[in-house]
């Protein structure tokens, strides 16, 4: 097997985030899951948009968010995700190309527009999130760089962007072509309600030995076992997978590699702002210490630390470098 010229390709949503703050008030007189994520469409993301206070725009998606943290620390890494020919598109394509991720899919003509991810943030740091597809939806299996996918160490999947049929084939021929190729590929469910459609589907994919790491937190992995309990859960699906990471928020990381188990507290934080990307960025620190074959529990510790900065701030992008923080606390 040669050596690869990627660390990380990812498949996934390219979004801009719009961030705004808001009282707990407002979630409730706009009928939103407080701290959950649901799908709306065109005309609610309008709606949604004008009950906004001032937001931020900022480019996101889980997957991307992941590449641009482990870009910041220094991984080769490359994107596949689908963009309209608008403005946001424009957008999201310099943003995660000025990151040094190599990403050349072609954008999309006509609608539906850039996918959007409309995010509300309580005071206490709570994030609840509405998001619009659009374009993304529309990732064909053609635009697949098949040779790039088998060049990159680790094929790393968005839950988010499997409930679509056209991405969600494109992402079984990336696992075939990157399974062809002896590499590995990392998955995240991304949410309780995406486990909720695909259940039967993500565990056909774990018990065929097709994920290599599977990144989740609690209630993820409650979803996916049916065990509302942790250690039950864990149990349960431990098993069945190589590597398997599962974050508690303010209790910090689980990770059972080969059928040993390691774990982590949470970063020390003086205030949590946002937690938009707390997942997204933990992806990022674990990725990067287990391409370069670190030890378990040093995957988990480079996780947190990137997570805890991003929850210091508002958006999924970091601010701080990575490099310097996980470098500094890592000693």
């Amino acid at each position: 097997m040669t050596q690869p010229s990627l660390d990380v390709i990812a498949i996934g949503n390219a979004i801009i985030d719009v961030i705004a703050n808001c009282e707990d008030s407002l979630i409730e007189e706009l009928g939103l899951a407080r701290g959950g994520m649901m799908l709306i469409d065109d005309e609610q993301a309008s709606s949604l948009y004008e009950a906004m206070g001032p937001a931020r725009e900022i480019s996101g998606g889980s997957a991307a968010n992941t590449l641009a943290g482990l870009a910041q620390l220094g991984a080769k890494c490359g994107f596949i995700g689908q963009v309209a020919q608008d403005q946001l598109g424009d957008v999201f394509t310099h943003d995660i190309r000025a990151g040094g991720i190599h990403f050349d899919v072609p954008a999309r003509e006509g609608n539906p527009p850039t996918a959007r991810c409309l995010i509300f943030v309580t005071p206490d740091g709570q994030r609840t999130m509405n998001t619009f597809l659009g374009a993304s939806h529309y990732l064909p299996a053609e635009a697949l760089d098949e040779a790039l996918i088998a060049d990159a160490a680790v094929l790393y999947l968005e839950g988010y962007l499997w409930d679509p049929e056209e991405p969600r084939a494109a992402m079984r021929k990336a696992i075939a072509a990157a399974r062809a190729a002896g590499r590995k590929v990392a998955f995240t469910p991304s949410e309780t309600f995406v486990i909720d459609r695909h259940r039967a589907d993500f565990l056909d994919l774990i018990d065929a030995g097709q994920i290599d790491v599977l990144f989740c937190n609690e209630h993820e992995m409650a979803a996916l076992t049916g065990e509302a309990d942790f250690e039950a859960g864990i149990a349960a699906l431990a098993p069945r997978i190589p590597v398997l990471v599962v974050t508690r928020s303010a209790d910090g990381a689980v990770a059972v590699a080969n059928g040993v188990r390691s774990q982590v507290a949470a970063e020390p934080i003086d205030k949590v702002v946002d937690t938009t990307g707390a997942g997204d960025l933990f992806a990022a620190g674990f990725l990067f210490g287990h391409v370069r074959g670190k030890p378990v529990e040093d995957c988990l510790r480079m996780g947190a630390i990137c997570a805890s900065e991003i929850i210091s701030h508002y958006g999924a992008r970091a601010e701080a470098s990575l490099k310097d923080l996980v470098g500094t606390r890592m000693g």
